[in-house]
Parts: structure tokens; C-alpha cells; sequence
């Protein structure tokens, strides 16, 4: 005789993160908060606004650890 297993619904399933929309985040952070989370390889970005970019992220917080390996370090050009 065959009999079915009962189902047991794991508690663990209702702990699942859903997955998180960033750009649907950071926007509401802006219009909400007026707090701006840019990265500095954004492609929607220009050349300028990302030296702008950089330059106000490295006035706040430092340089960074770890520079990009295909930007110039300070005071070299291409």
C-alpha cells in the first residue's frame, strides 16, 4: 500500500528575502530623503559627472581602497 507523505510547510519559506529592485530604492531614497547613491562607473553617466562624482566622494569619505583599473590614478592623464 502506497501512502502519501504529509506536507509539511517549512517555517524557513516565509523567512525568504524577496529580491530587492535597487534603482526602485535608490530612487525612493531620493524623492523621499533627498539621499543620492551614484556609482562612479554608472554608465549613465558622462565623463564629468563622473570626475564630479569621484571628487565629491573622495572630499567626504577619502580616496578609495581601490582604484579602477582603467582610471588614471590623481595627477597622471590617460
Amino acid at each position: 500500500m502506497n501512502i502519501p507523505q504529509p506536507h509539511y510547510p517549512s517555517p524557513l519559506g516565509r523567512m525568504q528575502a524577496n529580491p530587492m529592485d535597487v534603482e526602485a530604492t535608490k530612487r525612493q531614497g531620493w524623492q523621499e530623503q533627498h539621499i543620492l547613491v551614484i556609482s562612479e562607473q554608472d554608465t549613465r553617466l558622462n565623463f564629468l559627472e563622473r570626475q564630479l562624482i569621484r571628487s565629491i566622494g573622495e572630499r567626504l569619505y577619502g580616496q578609495s581602497h581601490h582604484a579602477s583599473p582603467n582610471s588614471p590614478k590623481r595627477g597622471q592623464h590617460g
